[in-house]
């Protein structure tokens, strides 16, 4: 079992304020031999407070996140296979499939999301920053394209639900 969670057992994970920005990404840099991570992702509520089931290449998350735009709260616990197996089937036609870069910038790491099935082509980055202020003062690599911190419908739930936005 990857997860290092027993079965039955849950093990909380983080619970933080995430300071995020996020960016297409028209013309990708060059992407071999960056690391990468598998993910499929599923949502179980997709309201105001958002409920994420994730496994990242087997390791699996439950996660919650409130709000919106640039400042969420969002609160993980780890979860054993036979939890996200048994969760899973509530997200059936929310879900998503992406491979997940993880690019350094400076002290900054980006995650460009290279997405799958009915949405690809897009790629999007995203940005995690320690503040705000931090977030104010980012300088955007050549390849970063329009930002969509605040465009919901690149929402990863919005993006499960409705697909790629069109306009």
């Amino acid at each position: 079992m990857r997860s290092g969670v027993k079965s039955g057992e849950s093990k909380i994970m983080s619970a933080c304020i995430e300071i995020e920005r996020k960016f297409l990404i028209p013309r990708p840099p060059a992407l071999e031999g960056v690391p990468s991570t598998q993910l499929r992702q599923g949502y179980i509520a997709t309201g105001s407070t958002e409920v994420r089931l994730r496994d990242a290449d087997g390791s699996y998350t439950l996660t919650c996140k409130r709000g919106d735009g640039l400042v969420r709260r969002e609160e993980e616990i780890e979860i054993d296979a036979t939890q996200f197996s048994a969760l899973w089937t509530l997200t059936e036609g929310q879900r998503i499939d992406k491979t997940r870069y993880r690019i350094p910038q400076g002290e900054l790491l980006i995650e460009l999301d290279v997405y799958h099935d009915s949405l690809s082509p897009l790629i999007v980055a995203e940005v995690e920053f320690k503040s705000e202020a931090a977030s104010a003062s980012f300088s955007l690599p050549d390849y970063f394209g329009d930002e969509v911190t605040e465009d919901k419908r690149y929402k990863n739930k919005t993006l499960a639900l409705e697909g790629i936005p069109h306009g």
